[in-house]
């Protein structure tokens, strides 16, 4: 089954929730929604299910408007961040009730069931109740009776973000296995960059209910559009520098000089805003190309087995990601190294003039 949104806005006491949408989703693919908190993405799926109507704008599936057909009649699945599950019930009877429903023999309930239970690893507690479980085994059994029906459209909204990271890590490999094998198409939205470049497919760019950016999640990372899409799809965000190209150099916040190399030969003069990811800044030069770039110690936040570290130059702030604990006091003086080749550059528009090559 295919999956076109044709323009498709949805207003509601004039407050605008999605804004002229235009989406193809293909038979048997796995497509990201990133955004942040409030950007869209349950509004936009719920108008893909059908619990909700457009204001304006078509949905089509196979081709054929679909736009008022409520969700009872559509063959479409959806799996929350919460458990939802029956507690009175079995994980057995948890998934086989939308079969049951469906009015599907006993034979065929009891197949599905034990089928989709050992895809998802959850076949030995079918005899338990949903409180007897933990966290992930819940939202298994959660994922279990969204799958178990063989729905055309599996939509995900952010279903794991209450588990932990091992957790997680589990789910999100067999989220993509589980999909290879089928031909439904599979939505999941998450606020998480980091999240959406781990599931691939395909991922979509949601801003304030418009669509920033869509395509092959590998090239919508590589290759944003525009400022904000760089913004959104990077955690931390994207560095920004304002610069200017004049007489074969860049001069970055005025004062840093950048010669005209190779990667940044094709810049017309004029104003850019330049972009560098945390996770390409240094501590220690590592390129023939690198910037070294003085500055101050505002914050080292360690996060597990990653630090982000806020360094302030005077003229402006970066942000570095890096792997392992490093402890640096409040106001310490750092050098950093930035590596001009990977650097992005948008115009006084905000638009893409130029992104590193793959080498990134």
């Amino acid at each position: 089954m295919s999956l076109t949104l044709e323009h498709v806005s949805r207003v509601v006491d004039r407050q605008v929730h999605i804004e002229d949408a235009c989406l193809q989703f293909e038979p048997g693919s796995f497509n990201v929604l990133i955004g942040r908190t409030l950007s869209g993405k349950t509004s936009l799926m719920r108008l893909m299910a059908g619990l909700d109507k457009p204001s304006r704008g078509r949905l089509l599936m196979n081709g054929a408007d679909v736009t008022g057909v409520p969700v009872r009649k559509r063959n479409v699945s959806m799996v929350y961040q919460q458990f939802i599950n029956y507690p009175t019930l079995s994980v057995y009877d948890n998934i086989a009730s939308p079969l049951r429903q469906a009015g599907t023999g006993r034979a065929e309930i009891d197949r599905r069931v034990r089928e989709t239970a050992e895809m998802l690893h959850i076949e030995g507690f079918l005899g338990r109740y949903p409180l007897e479980l933990s966290g992930g085994q819940q939202q298994r059994t959660a994922m279990a009776r969204a799958l178990v029906k063989d729905a055309e459209l599996v939509l995900f909204d952010e279903p794991l973000v209450n588990l932990d990271y091992k957790l997680r890590e589990e789910l999100r490999q067999e989220m993509r296995e589980l999909f290879r094998a089928r031909r439904s198409i599979a939505v999941y939205a998450t606020t998480e960059p980091n999240e959406a470049l781990a599931l691939g497919g395909t991922a979509t760019i949601l801003h304030e209910g418009r669509v920033i950016q869509s395509g092959p999640t590998a090239d919508v990372y590589h290759r944003p559009q525009q400022v904000l899409a760089a913004e959104l799809f990077s955690e931390p965000p994207i560095n920004l520098i304002d610069g200017r190209v004049a007489d074969g150099e860049v001069a970055l916040a005025e004062d840093l000089q950048v010669p005209l190399n190779a990667d940044l030969a094709q810049l017309a003069p004029g104003a850019y805003r330049f972009g560098v990811r945390p996770s390409h800044i240094g501590l220690v030069p590592g390129n023939d190309d690198d910037l070294e770039v003085s500055g101050v110690v505002e914050l080292a936040e360690i996060s597990g087995s990653e630090t982000f570290l806020h360094v302030r130059n005077g003229r402006f702030a970066l942000v570095l990601h890096l792997q392992g604990v490093h402890d640096y006091p409040v106001d310490a003086p750092i050098r950093v190294y930035l590596p001009t080749h990977k650097l992005f550059a948008f115009g006084a528009d905000g638009q893409l003039v130029r992104a590193p090559g793959r080498r990134l």
